[in-house]
């Protein structure tokens, strides 16, 4: 059993996938179009993805039932300032270390209003 992606719904896929692709280093993976809908995929070093479900309607998504999208990073502080001045990112949470865990995190909104958790492992 494996974890392979999760499915959001957007008004903006290029915004979106400026935020994710260029701000966050994230790659489009894949794309095709089922019953009227493209999918657009993007995913980073592991074989998990993030996929956006986009089409002409307007769907006013709400990030009903979602409470974040959690991504790796390598420098936290500067993504979320990359975010917020180049993306449309809102902080959500400033960036804090969590010791005992051995990372630093922080949480953007992006420009759909869905939460990003930024995750940044430090060296022991």
């Amino acid at each position: 059993m494996d974890v392979l992606h999760t499915a959001v719904w957007v008004d903006d896929i290029e915004t979106q996938l400026s935020f994710y692709c260029d701000g966050l280093g994230l790659e489009r993976t894949r794309e095709f179009d089922l019953d009227g809908v493209t999918n657009t995929y993007v995913g980073g070093e592991s074989d998990a993805e993030i996929q956006f479900k986009h089409d002409d309607t307007e769907r006013n998504p709400e990030p009903a039932g979602i409470d974040h999208l959690a991504v790796g990073v390598g420098d936290v502080d500067g993504n979320v300032d990359e975010l917020v001045d180049d993306y449309d990112g809102e902080v959500v949470d400033e960036p804090r270390t969590l010791a005992d865990k051995g990372v630093r995190i922080a949480f953007v909104a992006d420009p759909e209003g869905y939460v990003v958790e930024l995750i940044e492992t430090l060296e022991a």
